[in-house]
């Protein structure tokens, strides 16, 4: 006879659920050891002040962004067509993990602060990627509205230190 009561059954039964979903979603965490990263394909395309996701297929064109260990990207400035899909090779040639996040100033600045409070905070998005030391990683992003917008690697540490570039986002062409 089952003594578990139907409550306590669903009570286990939603601890359950949670445990397994947080094993299968880690993603990266800030410091030098990384986690097994979601799968940028599962994440949903969400519209972002600075573009949105590109699929890989739409890819006009290739931009190569280095950074290392002088915690400075090169280039440092980028320029794009609004409409156009960028995919952005980033290359780390330092010894230590970087990172490339896209964003405006606001939105990179709240989550480097955020990051600095809480440096082990896992997350992973379409238009941030977290590149070892000597590997590379890419983001593949639409830039769908002109602008001027910004990219930075958030480990604690490397934003304040100036690791930042910025992105123009020229209006369509007439």
């Amino acid at each position: 006879m089952n003594t578990i009561r139907p409550l306590n059954r669903l009570a286990l039964h939603l601890v359950a659920t949670a445990a397994l979903l947080a094993g299968t979603g880690a993603a990266w965490a800030h410091g030098n050891a990384p986690h097994a990263p979601v799968p940028k394909a599962a994440l949903p395309a969400e519209q972002q002040d600075w573009g949105i996701a590109g699929s890989a297929k739409a890819v006009q064109r290739t931009i190569t962004l280095r950074m290392g260990d002088d915690m400075r990207f090169a280039p440092a400035h980028i320029e794009v067509r609004e409409g156009e899909t960028v995919r952005l090779v980033v290359h780390n040639q330092g010894q230590l993990l970087h990172e490339i996040v896209l964003g405006t100033q606001a939105t990179l600045a709240q989550h480097a602060e955020m990051m600095a409070k809480h440096p082990g905070m896992e997350h992973d998005e379409p238009y941030m990627a977290h590149v070892a030391a000597g590997k590379r990683g890419q983001i593949v992003w639409q830039f769908n509205r002109a602008g001027r917008f910004d990219f930075a690697c958030l480990i604690p540490g490397h934003y304040q230190a100036g690791m930042v570039g910025t992105i123009n986002v020229l209006p369509r062409k007439g």
